[in-house]
């Protein structure tokens, strides 16, 4: 037979196509008919972490619930809120059940709700310490805005809180996870430019005039609670090191402060100089060391940061959306039992050094940390 005579006739194709119809006629026999392994059963889809908001405010409504549209891990489940109908208008449009909206009378009853893992509390800060511990109580992980509360006492009752309820707290700061901000402390820790010798950061905002931020005591203080914490974050950071002394100035706006300039000395003996400001809208952190100086401006923006090196060498990244990448990294913490990056300690290492601030500015005098 010739190669050519081995090719199949027209007659046995057809007979074949016929007995593949027939075969998949017939109900398909298993593989273990076959003595083959059978196949693995698809895997269960990874279970979802839910979020209850408590406080529906500007933050909530113009970020979270639009980033928690956008989330992998976490979901919106639940909202509690002091206003019933606006409550109900957000929970409709969001597909939320009324059964899981809450006053703040209600909310201990989140309890049993077995929809909620983590409440995530946005309230004005003197409310931090109340809300996160009740929800502690209730058996509920804790995600808090920033700063964590408005006195380091307050700070250590949310953290012993945690750890009685065996729950993990974090604390809402988002350019943990921005791609810039990480890359400013990666270069930093790298020594990619040479030994850190001075950094500057300058973190302002002007708030809404009729927005409790001006209020001391749902605030706690003013622009350096609210907005210098970044700079204060930023350095800590990049430097990986803790302050041991600090010296404040500030002007007042009535009992808070409208600006404040500070500065730390770190144990290295690399110095920072700062502002916190309620009078203009300013971003920056430049770090310089001992072969150039790099940075970000704007550098704590929900968009828009930029990064820049004095050597030339790319920093760049594309846009994200910094409260979606926080919701979602703590549901993976709180789902496969991982520590947060965030949790309460650094909260509480932030507020005691805005207290030796503030006293600081008070005094006139330098303040030591212990």
């Amino acid at each position: 037979m010739t190669h050519r005579d081995r090719r199949p006739s027209r007659r046995a194709l057809l007979a074949g196509v016929a007995a593949g119809g027939a075969a998949l006629a017939l109900p398909r026999r298993p593989a273990r008919a076959f003595g083959l392994p059978a196949a693995p059963p698809p895997p269960a889809p990874a279970r979802r972490i839910g979020f209850a908001l408590v406080g529906i405010g500007k933050l909530t409504q113009k970020q979270l619930i639009p980033a928690l549209r956008t989330t992998r891990v976490a979901r919106l489940t639940a909202l509690v809120s002091g206003h019933a109908d606006k409550a109900k208008r957000v929970a409709a449009a969001e597909g939320v059940p009324e059964r899981n909206i809450y006053s703040y009378e209600t909310f201990d009853r989140i309890v049993d709700n077995p929809d909620v893992d983590v409440v995530y509390v946005v309230l004005p800060n003197s409310m931090h310490a109340e809300y996160t511990i009740r929800a502690l109580r209730a058996g509920k992980h804790v995600y808090c805005e920033k700063p964590m509360a408005v006195t380091p006492a307050e700070c250590e009752q949310m953290i012993a809180a945690a750890r009685k309820a065996v729950r993990q707290l974090g604390i809402g700061y988002r350019l943990h996870f921005e791609p810039y901000n990480q890359e400013l402390i990666r270069i930093a820790r790298e020594r990619e430019l040479g030994a850190l010798k001075f950094i500057a950061a300058t973190a302002g905002t002007v708030p809404d005039p009729n927005q409790w931020r001006l209020d001391k005591k749902l605030s706690g203080g003013g622009s350096m609670v609210d907005i210098g914490i970044y700079a204060l974050q930023a350095v800590r950071t990049v430097t990986g090191e803790e302050p041991v002394s600090v010296s404040a100035r500030a002007t007042m706006w009535k009992d808070i402060d409208e600006t404040l300039a500070f500065s730390m000395t770190f144990p290295s003996g690399l110095l920072a100089s700062c502002v916190s400001t309620y009078a203009a809208h300013v971003s920056r952190v430049d770090v310089a060391a001992t072969a150039g100086n790099f940075g970000l401006e704007p550098a704590l923006y929900y968009h828009g940061i930029k990064g820049f090196r004095s050597d030339g060498k790319p920093f760049a990244f594309a846009d994200m959306d910094q409260f979606a990448a926080e919701m979602d990294d703590f549901a993976v913490c709180v789902r496969d039992g991982k520590a947060t990056r965030v949790p309460g300690e650094e909260g509480l290492r932030d507020v005691r050094i805005i207290d030796a601030l503030y006293r600081s500015a008070a005094t006139g005098r330098d303040i030591k940390l212990g």
